[in-house]
């Protein structure tokens, strides 16, 4: 504890004595040309201002030293979706694995990495859950409130903490500039019902959105039903004032922001096969998560920016090996997640300095984990300058973390860019990565299952390298990354009789390449208004290596997929019709491979909406994990209207 008070007392001293005013007098404009206007908006809106998390130092898409992926609110609107894990699935180098349709339960991996190696954020605040990764995507928004989604291929721990392993997915949310209420209703084959209704308003200083969304099924086959409901608000309200000293000068004004948020998710659905074996066919599930937040941002002269927030996550999960005979087998989990944090950017001569300190507390009373508790204590510091004529870009950092029952640990990473012309960038990273043990590693007690309390955490070393290319019309780009995993952790057991335990005695090495593009044909050839074709694209190979003592089979981190290829293409006539395909080739190494084929047609006038897709429009049969026979063709209707304010 005191090796981690004095790492922030550095940091915090270090941060600070690189705050030196560089805005030129009487305007907003920086004298550093690679320092952008910043904090118009919490989140940043627009690619040009990208960055994952509002509390970290801006870079600009072109010069992001990482792969990024931005999945913005029209490619959702294109992709014949329901659900987020519908809406991921669809992207190379992003590993969906469901358990059922339309958001009920899946696991997300980013380039072979388990579901516990990937930090999922909504609106900035972590949804990754302390009990088991199989609940990171209880995310309680619909997709027609979500701007866009932001996803980091690789180590982000260096940032983000513990989770980060392998990337980190932030879900950002609708901020509406205008009074509106939109319906959607949908309907479909196994008794599909989706309700939807989202509203944005304005206040006299505020913004607000509010989704509830409510689907349910009978299910594709034996005990697959589910019933699912959402309900989401934010509200950003402007708390502006004058500065104390009462000095006239325009730039002498406070700035401040509070955005605050709240949600809730309830699912129930049977869990035909979802654990242990495809032969328990009678599992049942109930969970709820609960999260609400409350950020409060001021700065002053477009210089620095405080940030000072609180957060809570509830999560509530109920077991039944028998649906209807719960007095064999239940679990009921039930944990919280609270904390308060602290984090400062600065422009200053010397570039820009970032700066954050995070304190929670997790309990955990179970039936079956026990009564349990963690404090953890986080402090990180990064700072990006500029090197040849501001063409080279260097973003060095470090975080160090304190665990109550797991030691301290110091994870230190760089990021860099180097813009060869005005569109093309090189860029790379390296950094240590890190996960401590989730409770269900640690202590679940089942009857095909059992936890090791011995366990030790993760550790990684993830490298990149890659090019960008970045145009008006086209985007691309491209890398080789490598991750050098230590004392992973995996679920284990030496025969096909024996129970499943986790261990650390996997050593994991991934490589691979990724690539990622967009292009907007019609920009490049002669087609022209009223038809507008866009086409992305990925690919994502990946090559493992691994270490397994004593011949033990592997449940979880040798599954990866080896070869994934997804492309969308959408045609839109007059703004207001549109066709969309989307498709996706998975080649999972202990698994058949596949292809899936969906597509959507819709009319959108701004107002009324009306729509059909097919979902697996071939009838593909397929699994996404070793357990689940996914859905085959699946077609549904909408019915949507806005009504609208200005």
């Amino acid at each position: 504890m005191k090796n981690l008070l004095f790492i922030i007392s550095i940091l915090t001293i270090s941060s600070f004595s690189l705050a030196q005013d560089t805005i030129k007098p009487g305007t907003n404009q920086s004298t550093d040309p690679n320092i952008m206007p910043l904090i118009n908006r919490i989140p940043i809106q627009v690619l040009e201002e990208f960055s994952v998390a509002s509390d970290r130092i801006y870079t600009s898409y072109p010069k992001e030293g990482k792969s990024v992926l931005i999945i913005s609110a029209e490619e959702m609107k294109n992709t014949p979706a329901i659900s987020i894990n519908e809406i991921l699935v669809q992207y190379a180098g992003i590993d969906i694995r469901q358990r059922g349709p339309n958001g009920v339960q899946a696991d997300v991996g980013i380039r072979g990495s388990t579901f516990d190696q990937v930090l999922v954020l909504l609106n900035g605040v972590r949804m990754s859950d302390p009990q088991t990764g199989h609940h990171s995507l209880n995310i309680p928004v619909d997709i027609s409130a979500v701007e866009r989604i932001e996803v980091i291929k690789g180590a982000g721990a260096r940032v983000y903490g513990q989770n980060a392993l392998a990337g980190v997915i932030n879900i950002i949310t609708k901020n509406p500039d205008d009074t509106f209420v939109s319906i959607r209703a949908v309907g479909g084959d196994f008794n599909l019902s989706d309700f939807t209704v989202v509203t944005g308003f304005q206040g006299k200083n505020s913004k607000n959105l509010i989704s509830i969304n409510n689907s349910a099924s009978t299910g594709y086959q034996f005990n697959t039903d589910y019933n699912i409901t959402n309900v989401f608000m934010s509200s950003e309200i402007n708390l502006n004032k004058r500065s104390i000293n009462k000095r006239k000068d325009p730039e002498d004004l406070w700035k401040r922001k509070l955005v605050v948020m709240g949600g809730f998710t309830e699912r129930k659905f049977g869990a035909n096969g979802f654990y242990s074996s495809p032969d328990f066919r009678d599992q049942y599930e109930e969970i709820q998560t609960s999260v609400a937040s409350a950020k409060l941002s001021f700065y002053k002269s477009y210089k620095t920016q405080y940030n000072v927030s609180a957060y809570w996550r509830r999560n509530q999960d109920e077991y039944v090996f028998l649906r209807f005979q719960p007095e064999v087998f239940r679990n009921m989990h039930i944990n919280n997640t609270g904390g308060v944090n602290f984090n400062m950017k600065n422009n200053n001569k010397l570039g820009q300095t970032g700066f954050g300190i995070d304190i929670s507390q997790v309990w955990i009373q179970s039936n079956n984990l026990g009564n349990r508790e963690r404090k953890i204590q986080t402090a990180f510091l990064e700072h990006k300058f500029s090197l040849l004529k501001n063409k080279f870009t260097v973003t060095p950092g470090l975080q160090a973390s304190y665990f109550s029952d797991f030691d301290g640990v110091v994870l230190p990473g760089i990021d860099l860019n180097y813009q060869v012309t005005n569109d093309i960038n090189l860029f790379g990273n390296a950094g240590y990565t890190y996960r401590i043990p989730t409770y269900t590693d640690l202590y679940y007690i089942g009857r095909t299952n059992i936890g090791n309390p011995n366990l030790n955490p993760e550790v990684a070393l993830s490298y990149e390298a890659g090019a960008r290319y970045y145009t008006k019309n086209i985007t691309l780009q491209a890398s080789y990354f490598v991750r050098e995993g230590n004392n992973v952790i995996d679920w284990t057991r030496p025969d096909a009789t024996s129970p499943w335990q986790p261990n650390n005695l996997i050593k994991l090495n991934t490589n691979g390449i990724d690539v990622d593009g967009q292009v907007k044909i019609s920009s490049l050839i002669p087609i022209g208004p009223p038809l507008a074709i866009n086409l992305n694209f990925g690919y994502t190979y990946l090559d493992q290596e691994s270490t397994v003592d004593n011949g033990l089979l592997s449940l979880y981190a040798l599954e990866n997929l080896k070869n994934q290829f997804t492309s969308g293409l959408s045609f839109c006539y007059a703004e207001k019709v549109s066709l969309s395909f989307n498709y996706r080739y998975s080649d999972r190494v202990n698994l058949d491979d596949y292809s899936i084929v969906d597509t959507k047609l819709a009319f959108d006038n701004g107002k009324l909406l009306v729509y059909g897709e097919i979902s697996n429009l071939l009838d593909q049969k397929y699994k996404e994990t070793n357990l689940v026979i996914m859905p085959g063709r699946w077609f549904r209707i909408g019915v949507g209207y806005t009504f609208t304010k200005k």
